[in-house]
């Protein structure tokens, strides 16, 4: 008689269809401070949404207001539609990750990964077979009798998100949960937690500062500024047309050049004198005021050195001199004085150490007007 074959460990959450959340005039109030003034966003189920933005944004109060830790004074958050306000953080059914580990030093670490599932008082054959299944999505299974401070800093915080993993929840939340580690380590745990979230569909809200974080891991990302949303969209399209000034410096480098409208846009593109040779030409010349003063962003990357290989691809030149290089291995970083209050910064990727350039060379730089990007006031 042939043996069944035992079903395979089902991963936590694994199934479950996702969660969607709704966040509806949040407001959050401290004395005369406001941390939140009536945001309103949607988290699509099964996405990784990132809240990005400086220190003292609210990211952070958004996020524990969503687990239930903290009230808000205004507006409303909902899972799938059913409003939550009322139901208290421990019944939300939640995962939360810390930027402090929040590790319990005295408990090994297949203790802490049981903690919520003994708290829920499952019987200790399933918390058995739970627990081994989380060490094995975060590369733990070797180190479950070892206490924490035998951990490095990365292990650690893989434990923390086993043990927020495995009591299967609806909606995992992750608050700056790599700032604590060395940039290598920092790469190789963003890769892991953005494989994991693909994996188990769970709808993940996480917080960062960190834009190269951002843009790497997330689905959607909501760009914060003093208690507001400025922009949501994904991260290619915040990238290439932010909204404004301040979420085009802040994801990412910018040059930024102010100008006046001479051609407002018409038949052919938006004309813009910058003050420095011809005016540029700007393709997305309907976000431009039809006269008066203006901004524009162009990336590092867009900008060319030297002249175009075509007539046809003159687009917007302008000659400057280097006054400063940075070779970076994979990228040299030119800052280019084109006029005596303007020095613009462009980045060669894969440069020709033979051919780069030195301080004070004078070079012509170049860029197509489709890379200018009309930067409204925030």
């Amino acid at each position: 008689m042939t043996a069944l074959a035992s079903a395979p460990p089902r991963a936590p959450g694994a199934g479950r269809t996702p969660t969607e959340v709704g966040i509806a005039g949040v407001v959050k109030r401290f004395g005369d401070a406001t941390a939140l003034d009536s945001v309103s966003l949607r988290v699509p189920p099964g996405e990784l949404y990132t809240l990005l933005g400086p220190s003292g944004c609210g990211k952070t109060t958004l996020l524990r207001i969503v687990a239930g830790l903290l009230l808000q004074d205004g507006g409303s958050v909902s899972f799938d539609g059913a409003p939550v306000d009322p139901v208290p953080s421990y019944e939300r059914n939640v995962g939360v990750v810390f930027q402090s580990y929040a590790i319990f030093p005295h408990l090994t670490v297949r203790e802490n990964i049981a903690y919520g599932l003994r708290a829920r008082k499952l019987p200790p054959a399933a918390v058995a077979d739970r627990v081994a299944e989380a060490a094995r999505l975060v590369q733990l299974e070797a180190l479950l009798d070892r206490m924490p401070a035998q951990l490095s800093g990365g292990q650690q915080q893989r434990a923390v998100l086993a043990r927020a993993l495995v009591i299967e929840p609806r909606l995992l939340l992750m608050d700056e949960p790599l700032s604590n580690l060395d940039a290598r380590l920092r790469v190789q745990m963003r890769t892991l937690i953005r494989r994991l979230q693909r994996d188990l569909g769970i709808t993940t809200v996480y917080v960062t500062h960190d834009q190269e974080e951002a843009l790497a891991i997330s689905d959607t990302i909501a760009v914060m500024d003093r208690g507001r949303v400025l922009q949501t969209g994904r991260p290619w399209e915040i990238y290439r047309a932010p909204a404004n000034r301040f979420v085009a410096e802040f994801l990412g480098s910018m040059n930024v050049v102010a100008g006046r409208v001479v051609r407002p846009a018409g038949s052919g593109p938006a004309l813009v004198d910058v003050g420095f040779g011809r005016p540029w030409a700007v393709v997305d010349g309907e976000r431009l005021a039809p006269e008066g003063r203006v901004e524009l962003g162009v990336r590092p990357e867009a900008l060319r050195l030297g002249p175009p290989a075509e007539p046809s691809e003159g687009g917007n030149a302008v000659h400057g001199r280097v006054v400063e290089v940075a070779y970076l291995g994979s990228v040299a970083r030119y800052h280019v004085a084109v006029d005596g209050d303007v020095t613009l910064v462009v980045e060669v990727h894969d440069p020709d150490f033979g051919t780069l350039h030195a301080v004070g060379d004078a070079v012509t730089l170049w860029c197509q007007p489709a890379k200018v990007t009309p930067l409204p006031s925030a």
